[in-house]
């Protein structure tokens, strides 16, 4: 593979990717470039079309399963600075894609601007989290949506309005693209009330799914008027274990890896969730978590 003079010494070969996911799961990357700004990811982009290499974009790592033997392909990360600015007009909050939800979150109560407290705890970038349209307690990021910098998969920018995007549960129009920055659109309110309701956000949190140990946070999709992890739970599989793996105590839609755990161990416990589920509920769960291979 040859890549433009600028970036031959930028593009990394074979570099491993557990370390850089929330799951600490993954073999490595056959090449890995974390472009500085946006003309150098564009270029990256636009050469990796030529050579029909399969793209991959990583933010937090947040929400992924790769597999063992790793990824063949070309995994951008954007987690330089310049994907990471954050500024306000008014009421509206412009943020990079590849800044963490908690940051954005700390900044939009900072300045007293109320509407994306419902995102305190969500693990995951901005970018991430507008791709599957993240949310929680009847919310989602993209309610908030006034306007998109994207990049499609050639390297050519666009902007696009609410009117062009389309949301739905954990889920959006936006997979041809990469997301650059994104234009929020936020209430004035009051710092304290905000403050409070961020706090109440992360106690439940707290409660009902914190570990220490590495997981992907939510395995499943919720079904229509359902919980996954109450399916999953009336069918008796808290704390079951599959090598290393093992689905948590405290929720059942999520996978712990407890120690080591590998990428057939966590597929393992899918499919055993997703088994169980189907025969006792007749219902078919859904992945929330992409899975790289």
């Amino acid at each position: 593979m040859i890549w433009p003079k600028n970036l031959s010494n930028k593009v990394k070969h074979n570099v491993n990717l557990a370390g850089l996911t929330s799951f600490k799961i993954g073999g490595p990357a056959r090449y890995f470039f974390a472009p500085a700004d946006v003309l150098e990811l564009s270029q990256a982009l636009s050469c990796a079309q030529k050579a029909r290499l399969h793209i991959f974009v990583l933010g937090s790592g947040s929400n992924i399963l790769i597999s063992d033997q790793g990824v063949s392909g070309l995994v951008i990360s954007l987690n330089r600075q310049s994907f990471k600015k954050i500024s306000h007009q008014g009421s509206c909050i412009i943020a990079g894609s590849g800044l963490k939800l908690s940051q954005l979150v700390s900044y939009a109560a900072s300045r007293a601007l109320g509407g994306a407290e419902f995102l305190a705890g969500i693990p995951g970038s901005v970018g991430g989290s507008l791709i599957g349209n993240a949310g929680a307690w009847g919310y989602s990021i993209g309610s908030l949506v006034e306007q998109l910098g994207v990049m499609d998969y050639c390297g050519k920018i666009r902007v696009l309005s609410a009117k062009q995007l389309k949301f739905g549960y954990r889920q959006s129009n936006l997979s041809k693209y990469i997301i650059i920055w994104v234009k929020l659109k936020l209430f004035s309110a009051d710092k304290q009330t905000v403050a409070r309701q961020i706090k109440k956000y992360l106690a439940i949190r707290k409660t009902t799914q914190n570990s220490r140990l590495p997981s992907a946070g939510c395995i499943f999709k919720n079904p229509p008027e359902d919980s996954a992890g109450r399916l999953i739970d009336q069918c008796g599989l808290k704390g079951k274990v599959k090598g290393q793996a093992a689905v948590c105590s405290k929720h059942a839609n999520f996978i712990l890896n407890t120690k080591g755990a590998r990428f057939g161990d966590v597929l393992a416990l899918m499919n055993l969730m997703r088994k169980k589920v189907k025969v006792k509920f007749k219902v078919n769960l859904e992945p929330e978590i992409k899975i790289w291979k």
